[in-house]
């Protein structure tokens, strides 16, 4: 139990980071995902339904926060599952922000901007959607300008072939 709650403070400070402006994301690891899965087979076995809702709610959080890929899909994958019943506004905001944040990880990142707008849709000025947002945009900006970077490099190595080929026939 201590070095679940040990875990757990790691991913309070990485939630800390992600607050303070930084483009990090918190990362989860396996010891909390294998706690959340204890979580769930408890509750499943008692008779509450909303703690068994929670319980799959942080489930689903450290799924996507997961730094292994099949996690992170199974973790899309519950959410999805879930969001189609849920009619509280409060837990749709959250189900679309783990939404994206799966996405995010998983390299869709137009996917994960539609959705963190939908979150926003229903929140305006939720700060952790609003820092996902940005971060986002960011990664694709920085993607767009290493593709141009690619591209350029590609057309100036053709241009310079074709300028050697037209030399070498004089």
């Amino acid at each position: 139990m201590a070095k679940l709650e040990a875990k757990l403070g790691m991913i309070v400070d990485s939630v800390g980071q992600f607050f303070s402006g930084k483009d990090q994301l918190p990362w989860c690891d396996s010891d909390i995902i294998a706690g959340c899965e204890r979580e769930v087979a408890e509750a499943g076995k008692q008779s509450s339904d909303e703690l068994l809702k929670e319980c799959l709610l942080r489930l689903s959080w450290a799924l996507v926060h997961s730094k292994r890929p099949q996690d992170v899909q199974r973790g899309i994958a519950m959410l999805e599952g879930s969001l189609p019943g849920t009619d509280d506004p409060v837990q749709q905001r959250e189900k679309l922000y783990l939404l994206a944040i799966g996405h995010y990880r998983s390299g869709d990142y137009s996917r994960s901007r539609d959705l963190v707008e939908r979150c926003l849709m229903i929140a305006p000025d939720w700060r952790q959607a609003v820092t996902l947002k940005k971060t986002i945009e960011d990664k694709i900006t920085k993607d767009g300008v290493i593709g141009l970077g690619i591209a350029a490099t590609a057309a100036g190595l053709i241009a310079g072939g074709i300028a050697a080929a037209v030399s070498r026939r004089r």
